[in-house]
């Protein structure tokens, strides 16, 4: 299964001064790179993101999903430059 990078996370990205690309990893959606190095594996495959429930049930649903999504993994997305990090300012 083939993830395709919408704009939405590369705009994301951009604001974060990183480079996004699919990723290498089958398990993954998206690598993303510092400076030409890979720091990061986000987004597991086989589940939604921000920008895809936008696409499939509209801004206000995606904007639930992602409410939820930061209450569970609110440890995760405090940690600066981590997986969890980078996941939810690109993702989500």
């Amino acid at each position: 299964m083939s993830y395709k990078i919408l704009p939405y996370s590369f705009k994301q990205a951009k604001m974060l001064n990183v480079e996004i690309k699919p990723s290498t990893n089958k398990n993954k959606k998206i690598d993303v790179f510092k400076n030409g190095q890979k720091i990061a594996s986000i987004g597991a495959i086989g589940y939604n993101d921000k920008p895809t429930w936008t696409l499939k049930k509209g801004v206000d649903y995606a904007n639930q999903r992602a409410k939820l999504y930061k209450e569970r993994h609110r440890k995760d997305i405090m940690i600066k430059n981590s997986n969890g990090y980078f996941a939810d300012k690109i993702l989500w």
